[in-house]
């Protein structure tokens, strides 16, 4: 076992209360939001209370949505108390974890200990780290440093430890099966890892099956609800693998965009000057989860800013760290490498929306906290977006968003609105209609009011 330096633990220790505060800043700030932050701790709130974990704001269970076993373990934070910070304590911890196994990887390669802490930092100053660390919370970033852990893994041939990581993968988030099953291929051929790749591309599959076919569908009683940005393929798993093979053209017309050489760009550019084509064989594994963000018109999955590209990142990292080694990179020296990381770190990551951005409701904030806590626990509470996640510790709590069914105000216990800043696009109209509502409807009492923030209170329950 190679020894892991000092200085990387106290790396690790930065990081993690950088990311750490700045994720409960936001939260703070009421700049956290119903999806998906709300829809997890919700989840992890009811498990550690012995409920159905079923997100009120859809009706669905958690394992309906990802089919994400890793939250039932993660609960038992909840159960020790339950509290949002968990969740933004993990995504750091986890997010900040990895830079231990991407060390060792680095010096298992044969890179010396100054371009090994280089790539530390590379991995660091990726915007899409920060960026995701600020959107809410996402348990796939609970994989990241466990495919770093699982390549560690195959490479020094310890087969327990890898099928222990890749169960932990495959607990994150369905659609990392198609990272596993690719890991697999990328094992088997280019790294001659021939027990450690069937083992991966077995398991992939197997629970590619399991999850899309079985689990899913039976807590959710539908397909896999990121079928639908793929509606052009088909109204299913099955219908889209299907087409995907027997309508070439459908598919070529799709990558070829403006939209996708953008992403590419994104997703390259911190790092093309440690990428050659002659190794960039580990992003074998990155073609499944790279394809469906190519392939969909949702525009989340092509950028830096949200959670869909982080199974990619591990293997553009792993390209660059083959291309150091054989001195192929078209920078060379670990000064020039921080400087560029710094230069695309400082161009496209988001710190700067704690200037703009999450200062818009600011005079609104002092408000919405003193009517949080006017509000009891076990209650039916209808609310804003940004304001849910301050009140998911319960059973039953719904959105003031434009639905399909009106919203029946009688059903609740308190209703929390912010009149000034509704939340989504679709919640203005929803929120003054329902102001209209409650004005005029004698069994709700006004209970707070200040700054456009409003709570009412029902006589009737």
């Amino acid at each position: 076992m190679m020894k892991i330096p000092r200085l990387l633990w106290l790396i690790f220790g930065i990081s993690s209360l950088v990311l750490f505060f700045c994720a409960s800043l936001r939260h703070w700030l009421f700049q956290s939001n119903a999806l998906d932050l709300g829809w997890f701790d919700q989840s992890l709130y009811l498990i550690s209370q012995g409920k159905p974990p079923i997100v009120s704001f859809s009706e669905d269970h958690i394992l309906g949505d990802h089919a994400a076993f890793i939250f039932y373990p993660l609960a038992l934070f909840y159960i020790i108390y339950p509290n949002v910070h968990w969740l933004f304590l993990v995504q750091a911890v986890a997010l900040s974890s990895a830079i231990i196994p991407l060390c060792l990887l680095a010096k298992q390669a044969g890179l010396k200990d100054n371009f090994s802490l280089t790539i530390v930092g590379v991995y660091l100053l990726y915007p899409l780290i920060f960026n995701v660390n600020l959107f809410d919370f996402h348990s796939e970033v609970i994989a990241l440093p466990v495919i770093f852990w699982a390549v560690l893994a195959a490479r020094a041939k310890k087969f327990v430890q890898f099928i222990i990581a890749i169960v932990l993968i495959l607990s994150c988030k369905a659609v990392l099966s198609l990272t596993v099953a690719a890991m697999g291929v990328w094992l088997l051929f280019f790294e001659k890892r021939k027990k450690s790749g069937l083992i991966s591309l077995f398991l992939g599959v197997f629970w590619f099956i399991i999850t899309t076919q079985l689990i899913i569908s039976r807590f959710s009683g539908d397909e896999v609800a990121a079928v639908g940005r793929y509606s052009f393929l088909g109204d299913s798993v099955t219908e889209i693998i299907t087409n995907l093979f027997l309508q070439p053209n459908i598919i070529l017309s799709r990558v070829f965009t403006l939209a996708n050489l953008e992403y590419i760009i994104l997703l390259f550019i911190p790092v093309i000057w440690g990428l050659n084509i002659r190794y960039l064989t580990p992003l074998v594994a990155a073609i499944p989860i790279l394809a469906l963000n190519i392939l969909t018109d949702y525009q989340p999955q092509k950028d830096l800013v949200h959670q869909y590209s982080i199974a990619i990142l591990p293997f553009l990292l792993l390209s660059v760290i083959a291309t150091l080694v054989a001195q192929k990179g078209l920078i060379r020296n670990p000064r020039y490498i921080i400087i560029w990381s710094l230069i695309t770190f400082l161009a496209l990551g988001k710190y700067g929306y704690f200037t703009s951005r999450y200062l818009e409701q600011i005079e609104t904030t002092s408000a919405m906290r003193e009517a949080v806590k006017l509000i009891p626990g076990e209650v039916k509470v209808l609310t804003s977006p940004q304001i849910s996640p301050h009140l998911t510790h319960r059973t039953v709590i719904k959105l003031a968003i434009k639905d399909r069914e009106p919203i029946d105000i009688e059903q609740f216990d308190y209703i929390l609105l912010n009149t000034r800043y509704p939340g989504w696009e679709n919640s203005e109209e929803t929120v003054t209609n329902l102001f209209e509502k409650l004005k005029n409807n004698n069994n709700y009492k006004l209970k707070y009011e200040k700054d456009g923030v409003i709570l009412w209170t029902n006589y009737r329950n």
